[in-house]
């Protein structure tokens, strides 16, 4: 049974919008390092009901969104879990360099759907702080028909998938970096390696100033598709609060269906096979300077808001399992992108620098607990295993 209040469903604002006053609520992005560079602040409303503010240094939009779980973690299924936002901002930047190739060599396509499967596994004892959280080859079942033969076809669609930006983040190991205070103090860290630079200090809880702009809501970005359809999963789990449970050996599979609209959205399905749970339609299309209209979060920004939302989930889990105190917490997460091959005009395959994250911590607990919870935090997070694991899509064509 869901525990806690339903905070998201009680709010009565839209699960996703575009802030209108990102400087009354104090976020900026961070300095452009390499094309792309989004801060992502999250904090958590209630144990796993979170939300998060996402600032573009190239687009100069701010977007809120939210994640919940469901009854797996004993959550209140509300909103869309943190996995399915790195998988819909993954397949959305294929859709964007697969067409952005085609208008550079002229390649007419006359249809295109992509299929994406990502996959996770969870293995060991929490108590025994053995649990480790790993990622798996991704598989991309690209849907076309257009005119290329078979083997121009197959370089074609390799060359779109190393063209994205999320091409950085899986090829070599990236280690994430981080720093960590505790009521307001910062500490050094345990196992965690410390960015260079200096602590970033915590912005405060300013989510409740957010603003948005009803006019522009034409429609809702984010909407509950029903049940995700059965599919057999090798490890996989559905049972109520089956991922709380002490000892683990489970596959995940996370699984997205992007179809491009007329009108230029870019429309993702996001299914949640294993752990067996909700779908959820969620809408994407880039900003202005990247060709789109902006009317929905851009690839980056669901990317980045996924992975912090899979590491807070992490914490939560963590001191939930072990009974610690943990009163807030929040994190600030830096993440750098080059521009996309073919959707930047860059010609080269994307990259990434590792993920930089603040991580702020109101807890009654001793330092050396407060450190635990970071270190056993990224080594449980899904999402930084992805970036720390050298990995490539697996490509499937079928011509329809």
């Amino acid at each position: 049974m869901p525990q806690g209040p339903n905070i998201l469903g009680e709010s009565g604002l839209p699960l996703s919008f575009e802030v209108v006053n990102p400087e009354q609520v104090g976020i900026a992005p961070p300095q452009n390092r390499m094309g792309d560079s989004l801060r992502t602040w999250v904090r958590s409303l209630s144990v796993f009901q979170k939300e998060a503010l996402v600032a573009s240094s190239r687009t100069g939009k701010v977007w809120r969104l939210s994640s919940d779980e469901g009854p797996y973690l004993d959550g209140h299924d509300e909103a869309s879990c943190p996995l399915s936002f790195l998988t819909v901002g993954m397949v959305a930047s294929y859709m964007n360099e697969i067409t952005a190739l085609a208008h550079q060599e002229n390649v007419k396509i006359h249809k295109l759907r992509l299929i994406q499967d990502n996959y996770y596994t969870m293995e060991g004892s929490m108590r025994q702080r053995t649990m480790v959280g790993g990622a798996l080859p991704v598989e991309l079942t690209v849907e076309i028909d257009c005119d290329l033969e078979d083997l121009a076809l197959n370089t074609f669609l390799m060359n779109a998938i190393s063209a994205s930006p999320i091409n950085g983040l899986m090829r070599g190991n990236l280690n994430s970096l981080f720093t960590l205070a505790k009521n307001g103090s910062e500490l050094k860290l345990g196992k965690a390696k410390r960015m260079a630079g200096e602590h970033y200090p915590d912005p405060g809880d300013h989510f409740s100033e957010c603003q948005f702009d009803q006019s522009s809501i034409v429609e809702p970005l984010v909407t509950s598709n029903g049940t995700t359809p059965k599919k057999d999963v090798q490890g996989g789990t559905s049972a109520a609060g089956s991922s709380l449970a002490d000892e683990q050996s489970r596959t995940l599979n996370i699984g997205g269906v992007c179809t491009l609209r007329e009108d230029g959205m870019k429309e993702i399905v996001q299914m949640q096979y294993s752990p067996h749970g909700t779908s959820f339609r969620l809408l994407s299309e880039e900003a202005p300077i990247n060709g789109g209209q902006g009317r929905a979060p851009d690839a980056n920004t669901y990317i980045s808001a996924g992975i912090a939302f899979c590491f807070m989930t992490q914490f939560g889990r963590f001191v939930k399992m072990l009974d610690l105190d943990l009163e807030e917490y929040r994190v600030v997460q830096d993440s750098h992108f080059s521009l996309g091959g073919a959707s930047g005009g860059t010609g080269k395959a994307g990259e990434a620098d590792p993920l930089e994250t603040h991580v702020y911590l109101k807890t009654a607990e001793s330092d050396d607990v407060a450190r635990e919870m970071l270190d056993i935090s990224e080594q449980t997070c899904f999402l930084h295993a992805f970036c720390r694991t050298d990995m490539k899509s697996k490509l499937k064509i079928n011509r329809i």
